[in-house]
């Protein structure tokens, strides 16, 4: 299968599986910081694996250590200091909020990972233990059989095509994105790492003959992401075919295989696509010169190139060209929302795309001889995510989930025009009927400009007190995939919810995406301070009870709201979020400096470096009123936990008091249950002290 993943936005992706969870901050997110769970889309960077921090690289040198704060050692703050996690300042939390919340932290989610050659049989991605792992389902709805069973989540998996039974996986240790491409012969169930220890990988994208494999790492020099080709089976084989400067990486092959279509990121709103010939190595710019997005490439019949591209418009329009990329037609031009996954059929008639209209997304075929587009109909509402043909069948997989379904994985048969739903995650006694459906409403910023957000209200009459779920990336979008944060508060707790897509947010044009870039930084925190006037204006919310919650740079955008509008704010939650933009861009893997500093700002340069500091919130605690709690993961290679420890330290230097989580076997987020749910246990008894105090 070949499938568009994901679930980060702006990024070129490989025809590669990729969880849908466990990938879900994928592209973007190797140049962003990690925004909350996400379909897995494909944008203008490569994909890859990427741990979601949310419910809210291997570096040519390790990222700064995971300090602890400097006052740790008083008795005051350790609650505990075990082999796998640090607790400071946190009450111990009570069996009957467990077990309330047990049912939503409980349910499960399947993710489409790859369908095999004929479409017959998937592999996905769920959870039974800790982690989430790859099982095999030979039917829809059929049972189940887990085929990994490591302790670490497998972030992306696929069959090998042609082979008679074998399948790829990826996975890192730890959280640390060191990610590894492993052969498993199901049969015997010998494995064989196909990519060199102590590098960073990205998923395969397998030939159509399964006899070789493109894939990009940073094995040369563990910076600079190059595309290498191997035969799949015996690692020495794999050679370099494009040597790169930044971040190339491989997104389709030729129907003879004799050429790649390489991406390379540059930043969210700028990429290059290139066509390599394998036999005599050369590389032919197709992509016109000049600053614009170009997505989800696919060779077509007949010399045709079919491209996503905002080079003319606010939007990632469909384009068909030719492999010189001398003329440029555009498909979709009456769509005026992002083109998102897209594959084309193996026999070259049928080009399935998503579109993300306000969040949700609308599946639609076109025929390429005639270039008529039509809807599929038939899907509910919510997320597709994951789009890809099996290898040699007109048959489409896709992940949907919504706010009030955790994920499944779905097939289209183009031929029957047959939807097929392949699985039914369990729900843990949660019925869909009381969950909240979210309302996308609109509020007015500083400088008129209308901000949407996602609203979940509780039933019954207010006002309700409000927790405010900031994304991260922050070239990502909230969009409205389950959340068990939002659904409990909303639901069990009577707490409204708003997740706003503040400006800097993918989905909303090119020019929104860039209205946060540089010294425009704290125009999107001002979008919170107007978030909170529209709070205001509600009858039924209760603007003095509000709370802030993020992680990644959403993380950040929670510091920034306890600094500027402390007064206005009960508590916030910062979950591997960027205290100090200098420190942060010095310490965070070598591999993503330069692409953080084109969003941010290059801290070498000494008036920039003196403008980030001065909007840093660690410089501004004398100003923070609000409760805080501070969590990460020590093994984070994007945000590193010196972030976290620094801003936990000042705040306690200025007398104040921060509960601190620090789990030693996580990364940008946590991945494992138990983590999961100890972080989700006392964020929720945190919010509930501060938005509900006294009950």
């Amino acid at each position: 299968m070949r499938i568009d993943d994901r679930s980060c936005p702006r990024a070129a992706g490989p025809r590669t599986a990729g969880p849908r969870a466990a990938i879900a901050c994928s592209l973007a997110f190797l140049a962003a910081s990690c925004a909350g769970p996400k379909p897995n889309q494909t944008a203008n960077a490569p994909v890859q694996p990427v741990p979601s921090a949310s419910e809210p690289a291997a570096p040519a040198a390790e990222p700064a250590a995971a300090a602890e704060p400097a006052a740790s050692a008083a008795p005051d703050y350790l609650v505990l200091d075990s082999e796998t996690l640090r607790l400071e300042g946190t009450p111990e939390v009570p069996a009957e909020l467990s077990q309330r919340l047990a049912r939503y932290l409980d349910t499960r989610s399947a993710s489409m990972s790859d369908l095999d050659s004929s479409g017959t049989q998937i592999l996905i991605s769920t959870r039974f233990g800790e982690t989430s792992q790859v099982h095999h389902l030979r039917s829809p709805l059929g049972a189940r059989t887990q085929l990994t069973f490591l302790d670490e989540p497998v972030a992306a998996s696929g069959f090998v095509p042609g082979s008679a039974g074998a399948i790829y996986y990826v996975a890192d240790t730890g959280g640390d994105e060191q990610h590894q491409i492993w052969r498993l012969e199901l049969g015997t169930g010998a494995r064989t790492q196909l990519s060199q220890p102590g590098t960073r990988n990205m998923p395969p994208l397998w030939a159509p003959s399964g006899q070789r494999m493109a894939y990009s790492s940073n094995a040369r020099n563990q910076r600079d992401f190059d595309v290498w080709v191997g035969d799949g089976k015996d690692p020495a084989a794999a050679k370099l075919v494009a040597e790169a400067k930044g971040w190339w990486h491989a997104i389709d092959w030729s129907a003879d295989e004799s050429k790649l279509i390489i991406g390379e990121y540059i930043s969210a709103n700028h990429s290059v696509l290139r066509v390599l010939d394998l036999a005599s190595g050369a590389i032919t710019r197709i992509s016109p010169e000049g600053k614009a997005t170009y997505s989800n490439a696919r060779f077509g019949p007949n010399g045709r190139v079919y491209v996503t591209s905002d080079r003319e418009g606010e939007f990632e329009t469909l384009y068909e060209t030719d492999l010189s990329g001398s003329t440029w037609r555009p498909l979709t031009a009456d769509i005026p929302w992002n083109v998102e996954g897209m594959d084309l059929s193996p026999d070259g008639r049928s080009l399935a795309f998503t579109v993300n209209q306000e969040g949700f997304s609308t599946l639609y075929l076109m025929d390429t001889r005639s270039r008529r587009i039509r809807p599929v109909p038939g899907l509910p509402k919510g997320i597709l995510s994951g789009l890809g043909f099996a290898h040699k069948a007109p048959v489409l997989g896709f992940t949907m989930l919504s706010a009030t379904s955790t994920g499944d994985a779905y097939t289209y048969d183009l031929r029957r025009r047959r939807l097929q739903r392949w699985t039914e995650s369990e729900m843990a006694g949660l019925s869909s009927e009381n969950l909240v459906e979210p309302s996308l409403v609109r509020f007015e910023s500083f400088d008129g400009r209308e901000i949407p957000a996602f609203y979940y209200r509780p039933a019954g009459a207010g006002p309700f007190p409000v927790a405010v779920q900031i994304h991260g990336g922050p070239e990502s979008q909230a969009r409205p995939y389950f959340s068990a944060l939002s659904q409990y508060l909303a639901s069990e707790r009577g707490i409204a919810v708003l997740v706003p897509n503040v400006r800097g947010s993918d989905g909303y044009g090119k020019t929104y995406l860039t209205l946060d870039n540089g010294r425009l930084r704290e125009d999107s925190v001002k979008d919170i301070g107007a978030l909170l006037d529209w709070i205001a204006a509600q009858g039924e919310l209760d603007a003095g009870r509000v709370a802030v919650v993020g992680g990644s740079y959403g993380g950040y955008m929670v510091l920034a709201s306890l600094v500027h509008f402390g007064e206005r704010l009960a508590a916030g939650v910062d979950v591997v979020g960027i205290s100090n933009f200098v420190t942060f861009l010095e310490n965070t893997a070598d591999y993503r400096r330069e692409l953080r500093r084109v969003e941010y700002g290059d801290e070498s340069d000494p008036e920039m470096r003196a403008f980030l500091q001065e909007i840093s919130p660690n410089q501004h605690v004398d100003k923070l009123r609000s409760a805080l709690f501070v969590a990460q993961g020590a093994n984070d290679p994007r945000v590193p936990a010196s972030e976290s420890a620094q801003i936990v330290e000042a705040v306690r230097g200025a007398g104040k008091d921060v509960w601190y989580m620090l789990a030693k076997n996580e990364g940008h987020g946590f991945r494992k249950k138990e983590n999961r749910d100890l972080y989700m246990e006392l964020m929720v008894l945190f919010l509930e002290k501060h938005l509900r105090p006294g009950e």
